[in-house]
């Protein structure tokens, strides 16, 4: 069931006491609650230059992220707003304001660095706000962005191809939004109209020259250019020519805002509402709520241990919790739809089994859908582990039932014949005749009963045996018989016993048969889910990197086109890379197959009594994707 979002306003997400980054746990627990998608949109920028007022807009409300009229700057930290989604239904959009950038009072300024680090690490949606023009002034205040190859890193461990860790920034990084405010320029490029975003990309072309100043000037542009492949501009007018009003503008009635500026605003929202994704991780793993919390607890914990947050080290972390949780999610579904599907006794073991399957196959679709990255499946194996346990326990309860309600209605049914042997009846000439009639009426009766279970011939096989010494006391008495006749009646006896026997471990092997079948099948459909789910991870990856190198053919091309070749020629290595990686992608299904003999190899561990079956099962599921 969707969790429902309470937030009558902003909370601190993550605290800046005294330039030290600390993790707020009441948000987290508002984050914890969140089991929907997020869209999560982040605002960065100098303070003063009304971000919390955009934020507000986006929230549906006037007030909420605090608005400053000072020259200080009012948001510490990074805030959190937390509203259902206007236009994404079961979707919660995340608004993140930001601690204003180049505060004079702070004594670090890489603390700055790590705001803007975090903005876009968390959010999938990241919004640049700036004051009058895109200019070389504006580029300059946004060096935060040329930092990130030393703030980010996108894996624990350094390529081994010398291809830079940033190179791969683009395939997890968020839209970037430039809001440009108190915009008074006429969009023109010489005498031609130009959009908002022409505007924008006019603004980052690389200035032409080589000396280090130009060099410098440069390198906010090509890194925008690099790492945000979708990139958007939203220029505003100022909400009102009266300074004073400027001061309070969120408690100004919309008639008293300038009219561009509400048209502005309400495409910057719509835009916005519209356009901005759901935030998610490498190889397409959506972040809900609660994976927001981890990553944000991940993220704050590497900074302060002074290393740099890295998006590999948090998805595994993140994965650990997420792969634990969806085991107990998927054990939680299977014992509750056992205990609800059956009713104990089952007529006989298939009954049981066949419930099993369809629970067992609910659980793994359930596991699979919250999993993630779950090396050598390891959480896949616990789980089977823990379903063939709780199998095995609904199996014994089975049989209890079956034992004990067989028990109660063969006592009932045998009473009279007790009574009888209790009175002596049967000690007369002929008794033996007698006996044998009355038990095998118990016999019959007990056979029409319905719904015994799995134990019911060993139970009338416990009742018979207990009879043994009752019937030879009689067959020995009854003068009627010879001794002739009583030896044939014994050896009958002892023959229709061992009947019994024979019946009673044909059903074990009836039933032993039936559990090896039933894992066999188990098993072959444990694996076409895992074969669906990491092909769809593999198509994911495959997109992913194509998605990286349509990116990079775009800025070689631009770069070229604006005469910049030696630049464009830097790219080869990258991009050459990047067409390597998608041709093994593309050749992997061979490898995929020994994957799948490999994790069979593990699996089946969790598989008593599978032993070669299954180990030929898992090569003929294998074989059907070389």
């Amino acid at each position: 069931m969707a969790s429902e979002i309470h937030m009558p306003g902003p909370v601190c997400l993550i605290e800046n006491i005294n330039e030290q980054l600390m993790v707020n746990q009441e948000a987290l627990k508002i984050l914890s609650a969140i089991t929907q998608p997020v869209v999560v949109v982040a605002i960065v920028g100098l303070y003063r230059t009304g971000k919390s007022y955009l934020m507000n807009k986006l929230a549906g409300k006037k007030q909420g992220f605090r608005l400053g009229s000072t020259v200080r700057s009012e948001t510490k930290g990074i805030w959190m707003w937390c509203v259902p989604h206007p236009s994404k239904p079961r979707h919660i959009l995340v608004l993140l304001d930001t601690e204003g950038l180049g505060d004079v009072e702070k004594a670090d300024p890489k603390n700055d660095s790590w705001i803007f680090a975090l903005a876009v690490l968390l959010s999938s949606t990241f919004v640049y706000n700036s004051m009058s023009t895109i200019n070389h002034q504006a580029l300059e205040q946004l060096h935060y962005v040329t930092e990130l190859t030393e703030l980010i890193r996108a894996k624990s461990s350094s390529r081994s191809d010398e291809v830079e860790d940033s190179t791969e920034f683009v395939s997890f990084f968020p839209d970037f939004v430039w809001a440009v405010r108190d915009f008074s320029l006429e969009l023109k490029l010489g005498e031609c109209p130009i959009t908002e975003d022409e505007y924008l990309e006019n603004a980052l072309k690389l200035i032409p020259g080589r000396n280090p100043k130009i060099q410098n000037s440069n390198l906010p542009r090509e890194c925008i250019r690099h790492f945000f492949p979708k990139r958007r501009c939203f220029v505003f007018d100022r909400p009102t020519s009266d300074k004073n009003l400027l001061a309070h503008v969120e408690e100004l009635p919309e008639e008293q805002l300038d009219c561009n500026f509400q048209v502005q605003a309400k495409n910057f929202c719509s835009y916005i509402f519209t356009h901005a994704k759901t935030k998610t991780l490498r190889q397409g793993i959506i972040v809900t709520g609660n994976r927001l919390g981890t990553l944000v607890e991940t993220y704050v914990d590497a900074i302060n241990s002074g290393a740099v947050p890295c998006l590999e080290n948090a998805v595994t972390t993140l994965a650990q919790r997420e792969n634990s949780a969806a085991v107990q999610k998927a054990t939680n579904h299977y014992s509750k739809q056992m205990a609800q599907c059956l009713r104990l006794p089952t007529d006989n073991l298939q009954e049981l089994l066949e419930v099993h399957a369809v629970c067992e196959r609910e659980a793994i679709a359930i596991f699979m859908e919250h999993s993630f990255k779950d090396e050598n499946q390891e959480f896949q194996k616990q789980l089977m582990c823990t379903i063939e346990k709780k199998k095995e326990d609904f199996v014994l309860q089975n049989e209890e039932a079956s034992e004990k309600y067989c028990q109660a209605e063969l006592k009932q049914i045998s009473e009279p014949l007790m009574e009888t042997i209790s009175r002596g009846t049967f000690s007369v000439p002929g008794g033996h005749s007698l006996y044998l009639e009355a038990k095998k009426k118990v016999e019959q009766d007990y056979e029409r009963v319905p719904r015994k279970g799995v134990k019911a011939n060993e139970v009338l096989k416990s009742f018979l045996q207990s009879q043994v010494a009752v019937e030879e006391s009689i067959l020995q008495s009854d003068r009627a018989l010879t001794d002739g006749e009583k030896a044939i009646a014994a050896e009958r006896a002892k023959t229709e016993a061992a009947e019994k026997e024979k019946e009673l471990l044909k059903q074990k092997q009836e039933e032993q048969q039936q559990k090896m079948e039933a894992q066999e099948r188990s098993f072959k459909k444990n694996m076409e889910q895992l074969k669906e789910k990491m092909e769809r991870e593999r198509e994911n990856l495959l997109q992913e990197q194509k998605m990286m190198l349509e990116h990079k053919l775009k800025v070689q091309e631009e770069l070229l086109r604006e005469g910049f070749e030696k630049k464009s020629e830097e790219l080869n290595k990258e991009i050459n890379q990047l067409k390597e990686e998608i041709e093994t992608i593309n050749k992997k299904r061979s490898g995929f197959s020994q994957f799948l003999d490999e994790a069979g190899n593990v699996l089946l561990v969790a598989l008593p009594g599978a032993g070669k079956l299954f180990g030929a099962g898992m090569k003929l599921l294998s074989s059907h994707i070389k």
